[in-house]
């Protein structure tokens, strides 16, 4: 699994001028699912994104998780993030999960992290999402497992 995981202010998404999901002070985490990832690999990273410290601290350090401020989560799926830019111009997504997996890891991902007691906004799987957001610091940060 694959994940970009933006310190927002406010987040927003939208499948056909719709909002599916809406958070305030939290994370967006766009998230990539691989065709050898599995439920145990979901919960790992949502565990890691519950309790990774990129909040300040009264002193201004980033030493808070998204748990201990009480933010919430936006998460999107997005193959995109499985893009092979090797060869060409034109991106291969080939190493992404197929769809059917995919959706279910990036579903179980969301309950991993409301397991966590965390609050959270969804996109829409194979969806076009138009994502709104507003990047606080900015602070963004990879992962991958």
């Amino acid at each position: 699994m694959r994940a970009v995981i933006q310190r927002v202010t406010q987040a927003r998404c939208q499948v056909e001028g719709r909002t599916t999901g809406a958070i305030d002070a939290g994370l967006l985490v766009l998230l990539g699912v691989g065709p050898d990832d599995t439920t145990a690999t979901a919960h790992q990273l949502a565990a890691k994104v519950a309790k990774m410290r990129i909040f300040n601290d009264s002193a201004g350090k980033m030493n808070l998780s998204v748990q201990d401020v009480g933010g919430a989560v936006l998460s999107i799926s997005q193959f995109t993030l499985f893009a092979d830019t090797s060869r060409g111009n034109r991106p291969s997504y080939t190493q992404a999960a197929p769809p059917e997996l995919a959706r279910s890891l990036y579903a179980e991902f969301n309950v991993a992290l409301r397991a966590l007691g965390l609050r959270v906004e969804e996109g829409v799987f194979g969806a076009h999402m138009v994502i709104a957001l507003v990047n606080d610091g900015p602070v963004t940060i990879q992962l991958e497992l």
